[in-house]
């Protein structure tokens, strides 16, 4: 981090007070934010737009994974949004650009036009993990929960308003089953009445990464735009060889993520606790010729669910950097926040080259159904 002294004048300074009470935030972190948004808008009006294929939008934005994959693709992300201040900044370390704040309070009407909306929506009303833990809390969970299940809600009104030509979300796949179904029900409707084609499908990311993880995808086609008559396939093709554990791995590690030998002990006695009452809760000791456990967000409490054996030593957790590679993060992505943070991040993250595969299958099929739509025109013309 590095310090910046900055003087202005009184009614600037007020201002920059009465933003700051208003927001809940420190003077310096609205400073910052002011310069963030600056910066990133001189560097958007240098970019040209002719030399991209497409266009996108990025919410609930995470560090950027959706969007490494839709520039991979071919797009140029022209607007984005993102709330945690923390990812906000790595996301602003390695694009350029500051996301935007709380989408609740965004006008639709003022996020640009953009051919393909991009989402992934909060996923703990939906998550296993995050109904068993607001049950215990006596909290509501899927689109009970006020203030994060309605957010797809948000990205319905920002279709609705604007009409991409396609969309990508993503979730957990419990999803599908939450509520008995019911959720993901309401969600299915919700877009197709805003007059999508839908498709989705549950993925697995080990065929990209060395890692287990089930997302679903909903991926939706304009029927005002193209029709009915809309087909989609998530012909994925699989990286070879499979990645394995040993792949994403680094040599000389820092002693500080060898467990102590307290967790470590803690670690085997839970898991004894568990075994002996018939569950399958404990450790991972990760296998360095296949994938691992799923990685969440929890990762940075104590690494149980992925971790390294040691010769000689108690096994050791995964650094942040191996945790970017775990999700298919180039080497060149910067990590400026604390490991505490870093965990968090890419445990919520997505795996790259998978929506990276995706989001050329989505394009393709956009190019299909925009030539078939131009020869239909050119027929009605003759």
């Amino acid at each position: 981090m590095k310090q910046v002294h900055l003087r202005v004048d009184d009614e600037l300074y007020n201002e920059l007070n009465a933003c700051s009470a208003m927001t809940e935030q420190t003077m310096q972190d609205c400073v910052r934010e002011a310069v963030a948004y600056y910066v990133s808008d001189i560097k958007k009006k240098k970019k040209s737009q002719t030399e991209k294929q497409f266009t996108f939008i990025d919410l609930f934005a995470g560090i950027g994974g959706m969007r490494i994959a839709f520039d991979r693709a071919g797009g140029q992300c022209v607007y984005s949004n993102e709330w945690n201040k923390y990812s906000q900044q790595t996301y602003f370390a390695n694009f350029g650009d500051q996301p935007e704040g709380d989408i609740t309070k965004v006008d639709a009407k003022d996020i640009p036009d953009h051919d393909i909306l991009v989402a992934g929506f909060p996923c703990q009303p939906f998550s296993i993990a995050g109904v068993s833990k607001k049950n215990s809390m006596g909290r509501a969970t899927g689109f009970e929960d006020k203030t994060q299940g309605t957010l797809f809600f948000d990205v319905c009104r920002i279709l609705k308003e604007k009409r991409p030509k396609a969309f990508m979300l993503e979730n957990v796949k419990n999803l599908c089953s939450h509520d008995k179904g019911r959720t993901f029900k309401v969600i299915q409707e919700s877009l197709d009445e805003l007059g999508y084609e839908v498709f989705f499908d549950i993925l697995d990311g080990q065929n990209y990464v060395p890692q287990h993880r089930e997302r679903i995808l909903i991926v939706g086609f304009d029927r005002e735009r193209y029709g009915k008559d809309i087909g989609f396939d998530f012909a994925l093709t699989p990286k070879e060889p499979k990645p394995v554990m040993r792949d994403i791995l680094d040599r000389d590690v820092d002693a500080k993520y060898t467990l102590s030998d307290k967790l470590w002990i803690y670690l085997q006695n839970y898991a004894a606790k568990h075994k002996a009452a018939g569950n399958g809760f404990g450790y991972g000791i990760a296998p360095l010729d296949g994938v691992s456990r799923t990685i969440s967000a929890r990762y940075y409490k104590d690494g149980s669910e992925i971790l390294i054996a040691q010769e000689g030593k108690n096994p050791r957790r995964l650094t942040p950097r191996e945790c970017a590679r775990l999700q298919g993060f180039p080497d060149t992505f910067k990590i400026p926040v604390s490991d505490t943070q870093a965990y968090q991040q890419f445990g919520n993250s997505v795996v790259v080259p998978l929506m990276e595969n995706v989001a050329k299958l989505i394009v393709s099929k956009i190019a299909i159904l925009e030539e078939k739509e131009t020869g239909e025109l050119q027929r009605k013309v003759i």
